[in-house]
């Protein structure tokens, strides 16, 4: 086994395609990382493979700031500790819907509960009235694809140096940004297949590149799109910039974990 790298960063999205949130630790389970994704809004107009209100139809999704209502019971699961005692296949508690209720700042700064009506009624007049919006709630990541997305500093650094521009990495809204240490740019592309240790405990599996949409476009800051961005993923990279990954073994990860490569 060899070390590959550490953990610049974690991320976790509450809500789907709304802002995200640095973390200092995040429980890393089968099924996502804890709280991320935790709730969406569905959308009849949207794909049908696709359900959920994104940035690629309401870029000002980016605006807004979700935030869990009692920050220290969504930061890990409520037995985490007998979780890390136990064999890998048993799944930890989740909290309930209240210990993990969520709170939204709009962008003219009003905080409103995910279920309020006023919210909904905000994004569905932000998308022109068409459709109906539905929350959803659930403690399965409702990820685009894989539970956890990874992207190196290296990669984010080689496009920004492609493109042109500086590249804030939130852009990419992974889970987790690692640096490759004295790797060049799209080096994890090379660990598909291959299983990482992350941390004492936990292990993931690279399962495949991620493919990029209209959603690193969008500035985190303006939700202002400069699509040169995903025209130079898409001619020289096929369209992919990280990977995503499945999770073999649960546990805590911090920023700093050495990332070893096994065999």
């Amino acid at each position: 086994m060899s070390v590959v790298g550490h953990v610049e960063s974690l991320w976790r999205y509450p809500v789907k395609s709304m802002r995200g949130e640095e973390l200092q630790d995040a429980f890393i389970g089968f099924s996502g990382m804890y709280g991320d994704r935790l709730y969406a809004f569905h959308s009849t107009t949207a794909r049908p493979v696709l359900p959920f209100l994104t940035g690629r139809d309401l870029a000002e999704m980016l605006l807004y700031q979700p935030g869990f209502r009692h920050p220290e019971k969504a930061a890990r699961p409520v037995n985490v500790a007998e979780a890390h005692a136990i064999p890998p296949g048993a799944n930890p508690l989740y909290a309930g819907p209240a210990e993990l209720a969520v709170d939204v700042r709009t962008p003219d700064g009003d905080v409103l509960a995910i279920d309020s009506p006023v919210l909904h009624h905000r994004l569905s007049t932000a998308l022109g009235g068409e459709g109906t919006l539905t929350l959803r709630r659930s403690d399965r990541a409702m990820t685009d694809c894989r539970p956890i997305s990874l992207i190196s500093t290296q990669t984010i650094a080689a496009l920004a140096e492609e493109i042109g521009m500086a590249l804030d990495r939130r852009r990419f809204r992974a889970n987790i940004c690692i640096d490759l240490d004295a790797a060049s740019g799209f080096a994890e592309d090379a660990l598909l297949g291959r299983s990482l240790k992350i941390g004492a405990r936990t292990v993931v599996v690279i399962v495949e590149r991620d493919p990029r949409c209209k959603m690193i476009t969008l500035d985190p800051d303006t939700a202002q799109a400069s699509p040169t961005i995903l025209r130079t993923v898409a001619q020289a990279h096929e369209g992919k910039a990280g990977v995503y990954a499945a999770v073999l073994t649960e546990g805590t990860i911090r920023p700093g974990d050495e990332i070893v490569l096994m065999p």
